[in-house]
């Protein structure tokens, strides 16, 4: 018998599934999943910089940069000086990036993914899940992440 939850396995193949999916409606923007989420994230904070993105997507800043630099390649981010710090830079959205469309997409994948799932039964998975998070983060802390 095989000793794996169940539950780790479906969790695994909703990602994956949830990738492809995501992926290929997302490149007839020209998109992938990860970028995608770099700017509807970014739309909700512009005029970031890339180490307040990077926390806010969880994700470390040279990840973020390669996205970023290929974003702004695409016209879909354009970096900006911030007055009194010439190191840093602020991040926006451009005009392609908000006619693109994207954020309607992610609201209609997130709402096709939730279909017929109760706000209760959400919130109990929002709970395990989050205990999830923790629980991994302190297993990378065991084995020396």
């Amino acid at each position: 018998m095989d000793s794996r939850p169940k539950t780790l396995d479906l969790l695994l193949h909703v990602m994956r599934e949830l990738r492809r999916n995501y992926d290929a409606g997302a490149a007839e923007l020209g998109l992938t999943m990860a970028r995608a989420r770099v700017l509807t994230t970014l739309a909700g904070m512009e005029g970031a910089t890339q180490a307040e993105l990077a926390t806010a997507l969880q994700i470390e800043a040279p990840t973020l940069k390669r996205q970023i630099d290929g974003l702004e390649r695409l016209g879909f981010i354009e970096r900006r000086g911030i007055d009194g710090d010439a190191r840093k830079r602020a991040l926006f959205l451009t005009e392609k990036a908000r006619a693109s469309g994207i954020s309607r997409f992610v609201l209609a994948v997130r709402a096709e993914l939730f279909e017929g799932i109760a706000a209760e039964d959400r919130a109990v998975l929002d709970r395990a899940l989050s205990r999830m998070v923790e629980n991994t983060a302190r297993i990378g802390e065991k084995w020396g992440k």
